[in-house]
């Protein structure tokens, strides 16, 4: 995993990043060694040029160094204006003593970022990445210096989900596996990390009363998700709604059909759904997957990813 090339916000905290941005000496020093920086953008001016406080320096960003593809058209102004009250990574590529002013490209960042670690990546690579912003079909995340991808909501969980905010929050940081490319864009996926039927079912017990949530009402059932990857059925209530929380009985888990028994104990309404920490699959050398399977060998399903550039 490329650590230098991280999703912005990752670093602006940090006390090397603090000591770079805090004083012109130091800021002269990263410009002479090419240390990538962060800092929040405190305003966005009417020439869409990004003005961020270096600790009482003034930094800007001029225009056409905000983003990749603002001079040539391909990416639009929204992407500068957005960036207000949130950090941005950059290159210090100038400094004027004269006025104490110094100037930054974030443009330089993603443009290493893309061709030393973006166009790198293949397919099964699992990659860090930070929720940016939440749409009905999926959900755009920053994989390295602000360069966005999307991860489509059926690629989220195997559990259905009505919204990917049923999943993400803005600003989380989550992981994804890349799926392929198509051109110059990253194809993300995001289910093959949370895990098997067997490795969520085996987490539970028959017997065991446990929570869930209401994902789907069909006639023949009541789909419970027990964890993003995992759901069991009910059978049909007509009280019941789609997004409410649950407690059910295990009936039964039948490893062979791949499917877990429930009984409703009792639905209710409640606050919107909170975005836990979500379980992730992995060990820590675990940073790119070939084939993922999901189906149980004793299921006869062959339920699977293949993951190939």
């Amino acid at each position: 995993m490329n650590r230098k090339y991280m999703p912005e916000g990752s670093i602006i905290s940090s006390d090397e990043n603090k000591n770079s941005i805090s004083g012109i000496t130091n800021l002269r020093e990263a410009m002479l060694t090419g240390k990538i920086l962060e800092a929040k953008v405190e305003i966005c001016d009417n020439e869409h040029n990004l003005i961020v406080n270096l600790n009482g320096i003034k930094g800007i960003i001029p225009r056409k160094e905000g983003a990749l593809g603002i001079s040539d058209g391909t990416v639009r102004d929204i992407a500068l204006i957005s960036r207000v009250n949130k950090p941005v990574c950059f290159y210090v590529t100038d400094i004027c003593d004269d006025n104490n002013t110094v100037f930054l490209s974030r443009r330089a960042v993603q443009e290493d970022c893309r061709k030393e670690y973006i166009e790198k990546l293949s397919a099964g690579d699992i990659i860090p990445a930070k929720v940016t912003h939440i749409e009905p079909f999926g959900c755009f995340v920053d994989i390295g210096c602000g360069i966005p991808s999307l991860i489509p909501i059926d690629a989220i969980s195997v559990s259905r989900i009505s919204h990917p905010s049923d999943r993400f929050e803005v600003n989380q940081n989550i992981f994804a596996v890349v799926k392929g490319k198509d051109e110059d864009k990253i194809l993300l996926s995001h289910k093959e990390l949370l895990g098997t039927w067997l490795e969520n079912a085996s987490n539970f017990e028959s017997g065991q009363t446990v929570a869930g949530i209401v994902r789907s009402i069909e006639n023949y059932g009541i789909f419970i998700e027990l964890a993003p990857n995992l759901a069991g059925l009910a059978e049909f209530r007509g009280d019941v709604k789609v997004g409410q929380f649950a407690s059910v009985y295990i009936k039964a888990i039948i490893k062979e059909k791949m499917k877990i028994k429930l009984i409703i104990v009792d639905v209710f309404d409640g606050d919107k759904e909170i975005c836990e920490p979500i379980k992730y699959f992995l060990t820590d050398k675990n940073i790119h997957i070939s084939k993922w399977t999901y189906s149980t060998e004793e299921s006869g399903k062959d339920i699977q990813t293949v993951f190939h550039d």
